[in-house]
């Protein structure tokens, strides 16, 4: 990105330079024909930013920093804009009438995780190796060709798996969501029943053929299960209202050119 081509940001005589603002581009997304999206996004924030600190000064607010985890500690400026917030942020509680309001517009939504009975063959690489990830492939392509698309046919093949898994069949029993690998998962969650994956999958261990054997789809849970959820997304969402009201509020007598506070 030319950063030259866009401009500082200055916000109420605060300058960010634009060089600031590239390296906050690094945090958005967008799409990749369009980098000034990012940008803008980039801006945008920077000067939110700048703005929450320059009330949080004005009200001579001190910072106090968290330790927010073991090694992290909150910086100054996170923390005198979580003062700021604090102080000026009024959010009323959540309601029991509002959070069984939320759980009746669709109670199924609230399901346990599914389980899935799964197999596969594994013929292990590392896939950084180029000549060992092909090698991989070409033997898990062959073994794919023999398949006859029913569970006894699985299981014979894969018997030439490099899992340990192989001695039964391939089966790995039940399944959960994060109990494999995010690629592994992913082509999981595209079969049907009995289905096979159609062309071999690469992750971290390397290529996978998969079968979903069975699927237990994840129950509707009660109502006395999901309240602390929902009334916990319910106090978020109203805080992220109100603080996007209080950014607004402020806006209205500052003076920002070089980005928009307007919705991207």
């Amino acid at each position: 990105m030319n950063v030259a081509l866009f401009p500082d940001v200055v916000v109420n005589g605060e300058t960010i330079p634009s060089a600031a603002v590239a390296a906050e581009a690094q945090n958005h997304t967008g799409p990749k024909d369009k980098p000034g999206i990012a940008w803008r996004k980039a801006a945008q924030a920077l000067a939110i930013r700048a703005l929450l600190l320059q009330e949080a000064r004005a009200r001579g607010l001190v910072p106090d920093p968290l330790e927010l985890s073991p090694g992290r500690t909150e910086t100054e400026d996170e923390a005198l804009i979580r003062a700021l917030l604090d102080e000026a942020l009024t959010i009323a509680p959540v309601t029991e009438a509002a959070v069984r309001a939320e759980w009746a517009k669709d109670p199924g939504r609230y399901r346990s995780p599914p389980l899935w009975d799964v197999s596969h063959i594994l013929c292990a690489c590392d896939p950084r190796d180029e000549a060992a990830r092909a090698a991989a492939e070409a033997r898990v392509k062959a073994l794919l060709a023999r398949l006859d698309g029913d569970a006894k046919g699985f299981a014979a093949a894969a018997r030439e798996s490099d899992c340990g898994s192989k001695a039964s069949g391939g089966h790995l029993g039940q399944l959960g969501p994060g109990d494999t690998v995010p690629e592994f998962e992913a082509a999981l969650r595209a079969l049907t029943e009995e289905g096979t994956t159609q062309v071999p999958v690469l992750s971290r261990h390397g290529w996978h053929i998969i079968r979903l054997n069975a699927t237990a789809p994840g129950q509707v849970l009660p109502y006395g299960t999901v309240r602390p959820k929902i009334a916990q997304a319910l106090e978020k969402s109203a805080w992220t209202r109100a603080s996007r009201d209080f950014v607004e509020m402020l806006s209205r007598t500052a003076h920002i050119t070089g980005a928009s506070l307007d919705p991207i």
